[in-house]
């Protein structure tokens, strides 16, 4: 094959696509850390797709208009750092195909070098051993090998860059000890391959298509997680009949509810088996509760109405701010209706819903910063997967000063926000903000999702970890005696202010607990907050 045309390119795309997200649910379990996120599988998914269905959706025959309509709908729909990246990459390939309606084997290759050199200059501090690795490493290879053979045929072009990207996914463990540790390979790279191995599949005449069983979780995952935390978040505990103690299998109870939903947790202790799944079907998860036993708790969430609410509210509130001008405008990210509202008593004008299980696309920014009419806008976005899709908000919007700061907590943010003061010039708001976020210790209690080592701490299911900054301190069964040893952990004799927000699975009376806790080990003063935060059961900022 010397030449790809344009409908081969679109088949390439479509087969790519449908690659990555046949394996979305192998991606996301090779994430390094344990906890409920947004995960690479999907993040890279959700990216991919949005630029694919709107490529897909052009008259033209030409490459070059494909790549650019495919690298538009890329940046738009960017969630999370491999999300960012991923645009990046074919960011960097339309820039090299700009001006073709075909390319051969030698532009491909050139293509793909450039998709790795855009790539690295998004990122501030690139880290060996990830996504950015394995498309340097395989492009790099691939393109001298072109080259050196004098290759014409693309499809040897491409079935070079498959394999130089298999070797460079296989030796990223050695590159980050994280992943030796853990046992996996990166997830971003592991993305990528998908997608290569899908547009290799085309190019051979196989157009990859949809799983049905990967479709039947995606749909769940697009309905319930694709659009932001919508649905049903049921719980329950169940007692298990005597049948079921004999039959009951928390793998196989996952994958069945895995049809249904996401964000499940299933852990079993004898004869008792706690479940937690996000679905739009929760009739349909009590049934299959029911089946194995009885239940001792039960509990569901309309978060769709939540949702829709917090929506309604937003909308009428940005169309208020359209209409005024100011000095400043401010934009945070937070998931739970109390550390929104918190968001709001600190001045902040826009609060997009979303965190670490959902977040936000490079759209969402971009539309949040449309609305506001203001000279300078701060922008929050609280996790450190989601400042890169800021920060690509902040550079399309060329004609704005838009100004991200690198919060990568809900604590560091509050603090910044705290900090500003509308009274003075952007420069020095942004410097005395910043310094506020370098002088907050953050701290997060949640639930593990899979058993795992991580710096030679063992981690199991269900268990309850304790996060400080980057690390994972403690893990255990009990929910308080993780809290209470991560505190121990983060105050010191300079402690002052400890700010303990509960989330919606904690009560008011296990943080006043906590409270008395921090009273006994430190001289710190405790200000206490009902997040209604999903995933995390509490979040704290020492400062």
């Amino acid at each position: 094959m010397e030449r790809i045309d344009g409908k081969l390119f679109k088949d390439m795309l479509f087969s790519g696509m449908n690659c990555l997200g046949n394996n979305q649910a192998r991606i996301d379990a090779l994430n390094v850390f344990p906890v409920p996120d947004g995960d690479t599988g999907t993040n890279m998914y959700l990216t991919f797709s949005n630029g694919v269905n709107e490529a897909l959706k052009t008259d033209s025959d030409s490459v070059g208009k494909i790549a650019k309509t495919l690298s538009r709908g890329l940046l738009m729909g960017a969630r999370g750092n491999s999300g960012v990246i991923t645009s990046q990459i074919f960011r960097g390939f339309y820039q090299a195909v700009e001006d073709l309606n075909t390319m051969d084997a030698m532009q491909l290759a050139s293509a793909l070098v450039n998709g790795s050199r855009v790539a690295y200059k998004a990122v501030m501090r690139p880290v060996e051993g990830t996504i950015l690795t394995v498309i340097r490493e395989a492009a790099d290879y691939t393109y001298a090998y072109a080259v050196t053979n004098d290759v014409q045929d693309c499809i040897e072009v491409m079935a070079k860059m498959v394999e130089e990207a298999e070797i460079s996914l296989n030796t990223t463990p050695d590159l980050l000890p994280v992943l030796k540790e853990v046992g996996v390979v990166d997830s971003g790279g592991a993305g990528l391959l998908s997608i290569l191995e899908g547009f290799l599949s085309a190019m051979k005449g196989d157009v990859i298509q949809a799983d049905a069983s990967a479709q039947a979780e995606e749909s769940a995952q697009a309905k319930v997680e694709g659009e932001g935390e919508f649905g049903f978040c049921t719980e329950f505990i169940l007692e298990l009949s005597e049948q079921g103690m004999k039959h009951f299998s928390e793998e196989s109870f996952k994958e069945e509810l895995a049809t249904i939903g996401n964000s499940i947790v299933c852990v079993q202790d004898e004869d008792l088996v706690k479940v937690h799944v996000h679905t739009l079907e929760p009739a349909t998860a009590v049934k299959m509760g029911k089946r194995q036993g009885r239940f001792m708790k039960l509990k569901v969430e309309n978060m769709s109405d939540q949702h829709d609410e917090i929506l309604s509210k937003e909308k009428e509130e940005l169309e208020e701010l359209s209409s005024e001008h100011k000095k400043y405008g401010l934009i945070a990210v937070a998931a739970g209706e109390g550390i929104r509202d918190m968001f709001k008593d600190l001045r902040v004008d826009v609060v997009i819903s979303g965190g670490q299980t959902m977040n936000p696309s490079t759209e969402d920014f971009i539309e949040a910063i449309k609305k506001l009419n203001c000279d300078t806008i701060y922008v929050f976005p609280n996790n450190s997967n989601i400042i890169m899709a800021a920060q690509q908000a902040g550079a399309v919007m060329e004609d704005r000063d838009v100004r991200v700061l690198p919060t990568k907590t809900i604590p560091q943010g509050m603090a910044a926000c705290i900090m500003f003061n509308p009274e003075a010039d952007a420069d020095d708001n942004q410097a005395d903000m910043e310094e506020a976020i370098s002088n907050v210790k953050s701290g997060e209690v949640t639930y593990a999702i899979k058993d795992t080592t991580y710096e030679g701490l063992d981690i199991k299911a269900g268990e309850y970890m304790g996060i400080y900054g980057k690390a994972i301190v403690v893990s255990q069964p009990d929910m308080m005696e993780a809290s209470k040893t991560l505190l121990s952990k983060m105050l010191d004799e300079d402690s002052e202010l400890v700010t303990l927000i509960y989330g919606e699975d904690a009560m008011k009376e296990q943080a006043e607990e906590l409270a008395e806790y921090i009273e006994e080990i430190s001289s710190a003063e405790t200000e206490i907050y009902s997040g209604k935060q999903p995933v995390y059961s509490f979040i704290i900022g020492v400062e």
